[in-house]
């Protein structure tokens, strides 16, 4: 038998785990469907693997840039844990070197132009953006596009030498380069 004073405490702690609030559906470790879906894509470019994984949010109904993702504001560029890149051997993005590694994807939307920014930070829950671990920031060009309701990477245009990744949502696309290392 537990003296009184443990067995009240123990008492009160089972008391506060069963009345917890129910977890919500964007938590890690929750196994109820995520309203974002993760997903991934992959390419080789050469030998070099390069991969994406991010959370899908969707436009329903929303005015995307410039409102709910807010120009000239760091984002996570995705949903639920921190997009991020992973290129299994040195690239270049955009003109600029980038060892391989795993990253976590910052942007930075602008009307004109958005600042990409790959963060040593990679295994992180939503936002803890830090400047001060950032690999690396290029300036990409945004283009006008035909509307797509759920957040999209894909890749375009991939040689032995390079290929354009693409992010893709709602009215807007934003290429970037990914170039082999030394070639």
């Amino acid at each position: 038998m537990l003296p009184r004073p443990l067995a009240l405490f123990s008492a009160a702690v089972l008391l506060a785990v069963l009345t917890a609030a129910p977890a919500a559906a964007q938590e890690r470790g929750n196994d109820e469907p995520r309203t974002s879906p993760n997903a991934s894509v992959a390419q080789t470019i050469g030998t070099t693997n390069v991969r994406i994984t991010y959370g899908r949010p969707q436009v329903k109904n929303r005015t995307i840039f410039g409102d709910l993702v807010p120009y000239g504001e760091v984002w996570r560029t995705g949903a639920n844990e921190a997009t991020t890149v992973s290129v299994s051997s040195d690239v270049a993005i955009e003109g600029e070197p980038l060892s391989a590694g795993t990253y976590s994807l910052y942007t930075i939307p602008g009307p004109e132009e958005w600042t990409l920014i790959l963060n040593t930070a990679a295994n992180q829950w939503g936002t803890n953006y830090d400047a001060d671990k950032d690999a690396l920031r290029v300036t990409v060009s945004p283009q006008t596009a035909d509307p797509r309701e759920m957040m999209t990477f894909l890749f375009e245009d991939v040689t032995a030498q390079r290929g354009t990744c693409v992010l893709h949502w709602a009215n807007v696309r934003v290429p970037f380069d990914v170039r082999v290392a030394g070639r």
